[in-house]
Parts: C-alpha cells; sequence; structure tokens
C-alpha cells in the first residue's frame, strides 16, 4: 500500500513538473517564433540591400570605365591639339623669319638701286668698272703671292750671306711661325714637321720644342720641302722626349 501510494506520489509530481515544463515553453514560444520571424526579415532585408549594393557597385564601376574612357580621348584630343598648336607656333615663326629676310633683302636692293642711281652711270660702264676690280684684284693677288715668295727668297739668301758674313749669327725665322712635329725618330734625335717652304722657314733655322708650355728640346733644321721638313736635334738641348703633337716655335724670330 505504501508503495502504491509512493508511486501515485511520483506520479503526479511527474504530472506536476511536465504541466509546470510545458507552461515555461509555452510561453517561451511565441518569443522565439517573433525572434525567428525578425532574424529572417533582417536576413531578407540584408540580403536585399547587398543584392542592391552589388547593382550599385556595377554600375559605378561600369561609370568608371566610361569616365576613364572618355577621359583617355580627351587627353589624346589634348595632345593633338598641343602638338597642332604647337606646328601652327612653328610655321609662324618660319613665316616670320621669311618675312624679315625679305624685308632685309628688299632694303638691300633698294639701297643698292639708290647707290646705282647716285652714281648716274649707265649699265655698261657699271659692267666694265666691275670687269676692271675683277681684273685688278687678280693681280694684286699675283703681286702679294710673288711678294711673299720674294720675302722667303730675300729671308733665306740673308740667312745664306750670314752664314759667310758673321758665323756666329743665328738664322732668323718669321716671328708667327708655329707649327707640330709629325714623326719622332728617337734613335737619331730627328723629328719631321708639318712646315716648310710656304710657311716661311729655311735651313739651319733652330726651333723650340715645347709641350703645354713647357720647353721640351731645341731643334735645327736640315731638310726642306714645300710644306714639310726634318730637323735634328741640338746637342745638349734635350729637356725631355720628344712625341707626336710636339709644337714648335722659332728660336730666334725676325723682328
Amino acid at each position: 500500500m505504501l508503495l502504491r501510494i509512493s508511486l501515485i506520489i511520483a506520479i503526479l509530481a511527474g504530472l506536476g513538473a511536465g504541466v509546470v515544463s510545458y507552461l515555461e515553453v509555452s510561453d517561451k514560444i511565441p518569443a522565439l517564433a517573433k525572434q525567428r520571424d525578425d532574424e529572417h526579415s533582417a536576413k531578407i532585408a540584408a540580403l536585399s540591400d547587398l543584392s542592391s549594393t552589388k547593382t550599385k557597385l556595377a554600375k559605378t564601376q561600369s561609370d568608371l570605365a566610361q569616365t576613364q574612357s572618355d577621359l583617355a580621348d580627351t587627353k589624346a584630343d589634348r595632345d593633338k591639339q598641343i602638338a597642332r598648336a604647337d606646328e601652327q607656333t612653328k610655321r609662324a615663326d618660319e613665316l616670320s623669319d621669311k618675312l624679315t629676310k625679305v624685308s632685309q633683302d628688299r632694303d638691300d636692293a633698294q639701297n643698292a638701286l639708290a647707290a646705282y642711281k647716285a652714281t648716274e652711270l649707265t649699265p655698261e660702264q657699271v659692267f666694265r668698272l666691275a670687269k676692271d676690280l675683277k681684273n685688278a684684284r687678280s693681280e694684286i693677288d699675283v703681286v702679294n703671292g710673288e711678294k711673299v715668295v720674294l720675302l722667303h727668297t730675300i729671308g733665306r739668301l740673308t740667312n745664306e750671306l750670314a752664314k759667310y758674313v758673321g758665323p756666329d749669327q743665328f738664322v732668323k725665322l718669321p716671328a708667327d711661325l708655329h707649327g707640330k712635329v709629325l714623326v719622332v725618330d728617337p734613335k737619331w734625335d730627328f723629328v719631321v714637321l708639318n712646315i716648310g717652304e710656304d710657311q716661311g722657314l729655311i735651313t739651319q733655322g733652330e726651333l723650340l720644342v715645347s709641350r703645354q708650355g713647357k720647353l721640351v728640346a731645341k731643334v735645327i733644321v736640315r731638310s726642306v720641302e714645300k710644306d714639310r721638313s726634318i730637323a735634328n736635334l741640338v746637342p745638349g738641348w734635350k729637356l725631355g722626349d720628344m712625341i707626336e703633337g710636339d709644337e714648335v716655335s722659332p728660336a730666334h724670330p725676325a723682328t
């Protein structure tokens, strides 16, 4: 009997606990359902916002690509306009230069015409004067050439005479005579120079050999050609080794 009563009490207690649990769960079910519905609505709204954002992003990217394309076209047009402007500026400068030259030529022609009119000469007389002037210039050039040859000859003869009249006198060379060493033979101490009779060089003339303003040696001319000569080292005057390109000048220039 006691066992039955215990079982009944246990059953009644279990039923009471189940009822209490049911009542507690039944109270929470609407809240959970509402929470579920709210979360579902929020998810749908978030998905909608995401889709809208993707659409806007795609449109923005499309607008950006179009803007970049328009910008590239604008830069290309700008470069073309700049190139065209530079070309027009260059052409304008060329035309300005041509106009200046034409104006100068016109002024020169007008001045020449005025000078011609002032002479009161006929064209035949002007032609004859021009021909006479050309002939006179040719004769002057010939005389000047003969004068140079004559001066060289006088210098050579004077130095030749000095050998006999005054053996101790030095051969005088033109003060403006300058040349360079073309070839050096260190074994026999002679050099080949790029100056000769045309420049007024004569045999027995002495030349100073220098490099960058420093004296290297003294040489004496032994053989002279039209534009070449050979000179030997003067004993006791070797201050350094002579090389190609060294400069030479008269040791005893004529005053």
